[in-house]
């Protein structure tokens, strides 16, 4: 369980760039979000008062027109309803006769019951008169008759229902406007349907909702624009960070190695000009006290050996000294040192070993001569220690795209590039990467390890851009 928790956990683990990146854009993304939240609710709100307002405005509107109808009516029937009694059954027929002849629009009527619900004129919908329709409720349980009755009681008023459309027969919202004719117990009324009034509030409603996601779109747009902005600043900004680290480890890694090397030519030189030059006055010291002794066979004998001790020590830091910093490196050139190099190579460890060159003397500028010969002195080394060959071959050739120094050995060879989890590249193969890399070239090796010995080749190429012009050849002879 621990174990799967450390996956999980190494998993879900994000780089600093990436955690830099969320907390750029985590605060962009929740205040986009809030902005968009409060735009959207003040836009609904304030839309929806305007709706509201403008529905007002067209009901009442409707009412107006109502009430205008209304007295219309009255106007007509005022003077036989004024002159006729409770009971005059003439004046109220001529009434009925009057009222159902005022018909306007297409679905516009007057209608009237009595106060017992019986309902007297209906001219659009004359299935209603001559019933009783006390307690009529529409669909959605609005009382309908008590209603009008109760209003036309108190003196008159509105009231708003669902009814059947006339020229459809589909139940629409109407508004009516009734008055009370008192002496005949009468209500009179007319009512207008407000459908067209419904659509446009739901016109408006679907404008708003539409113009809302637009508004959202616009945002999160513009949001999209800022996070792809944020990021692309980010690669740019992360690019340019890690090109100027990579240029200032370059130029790290470059004083590193012309430090190493300063500090290698100050150390040959003091060898040679300093103990070199006492161990060769002791050594002729030693010499001039054998031959003065030369009658002692015992004393001669002693100093045989310390003199044959000394000259060893002198050889060995004359070799220590050309190793650090071969002189003929930079007084003939990169291909007389590497003969050097490889004729010791040979005498000290009996492998057969062959150079092949051409004239480059001073042809490569001073870091690329340091660089392919510290490259074919680390890979005699490993080749010495590791490799149990029999022969070396080394070539130093120019071509179209620089110089190339290859080295082939019949050894032993090894697995490359490494395994993570077998082997990973030593100290001589890491310099040889990093030397060649300082340079702008590149680094092959071809190996392999098998029941077969099949060898190794190391090719180290140095560009064209450390090849010397024939007038900074000059120079660098001079």
């Amino acid at each position: 369980m621990t174990g799967f928790l450390a996956r999980l956990r190494d998993s879900i683990a994000i780089s600093y760039g990436q955690k830099v990146f969320l907390l750029a854009t985590l605060p962009l993304l929740v205040a986009v979000f809030l902005i968009s939240l409060v735009v959207s609710t003040q836009s609904r709100e304030l839309a929806e008062r305007e709706i509201q307002a403008l529905e007002a405005q067209l009901i009442e509107t409707k009412r107006e027109e109502l009430k205008n109808y209304l007295s219309i009516a009255r106007t007509a029937i005022v003077n036989t309803y004024g002159r006729a009694a409770p009971d005059d059954d003439d004046a109220k027929l001529a009434v009925t006769r009057e009222l159902s002849a005022m018909l306007y629009g297409q679905d516009g009527y007057f209608f009237v019951f009595d106060y017992d619900g019986n309902n007297l004129v209906a001219p659009r919908q004359t299935y209603l008169i001559g019933r009783n329709w006390n307690g009529l409720k529409d669909l959605q349980g609005t009382s309908i008759t008590d209603e009008l009755i109760r209003i036309a009681r108190t003196g008159g008023g509105y009231h708003s229902f669902d009814w059947p459309k006339p020229s459809t027969g589909a139940s629409e919202r109407m508004i009516v406007y009734v008055n009370g004719l008192q002496d005949w117990r009468w209500v009179i009324g007319t009512g207008i349907f407000i459908d067209d009034v419904l659509e446009n509030v739901a016109a408006a409603r679907a404008e708003v909702e539409a113009r809302i996601k637009r508004t959202s779109v616009y945002i999160v747009a513009i949001a999209v624009a800022a996070l792809i902005g944020v990021f692309i600043t980010g690669m740019a900004l992360n690019l340019r960070e890690r090109w100027l680290a990579d240029a200032k480890l370059k130029e790290l890694t470059q004083r590193i190695i012309d430090a190493q090397e300063e500090e290698r030519g100050r150390v040959a030189r003091e060898l040679h000009d300093g103990i070199s030059q006492m161990l060769v006055g002791v050594r002729y010291a030693l010499e001039l006290a054998r031959r003065k002794l030369a009658t002692n066979q015992s004393a001669h004998e002693s100093l045989d050996k310390g003199i044959n001790g000394l000259g060893s020590a002198i050889q060995e830091v004359r070799r220590i000294s050309r190793d650090l910093r071969p002189g003929a490196l930079d007084d003939l050139g990169l291909g007389p040192a590497l003969q050097a190099l490889t004729d010791d190579f040979s005498t000290r460890t009996g492998i057969e070993t062959e150079f092949e060159t051409v004239v480059f003397r001073h042809r490569l500028d001073q870091e690329a001569r340091i660089a392919l010969y510290r490259i074919a002195q680390e890979a005699l080394t490993n080749i010495e220690r590791h490799a149990n060959a029999s022969r070396v071959d080394i070539s130093l050739k120019g071509h179209r795209k620089g110089a190339m120094l290859r080295i082939t050995d019949n050894g032993a060879g090894m697995l490359w590039p490494p395994s993570a989890r077998q082997e990973t590249p030593g100290l001589g193969l890491r310099n040889m990467q990093e030397r060649i890399e300082q340079l702008g070239g590149t680094l092959r090796i071809l190996s392999a390890r098998t029941g077969v010995t099949t060898g190794t080749v190391i090719e180290a190429q140095v560009p064209l851009t450390h090849m010397l012009s024939p007038q900074n050849q000059n120079k660098e002879s001079a």
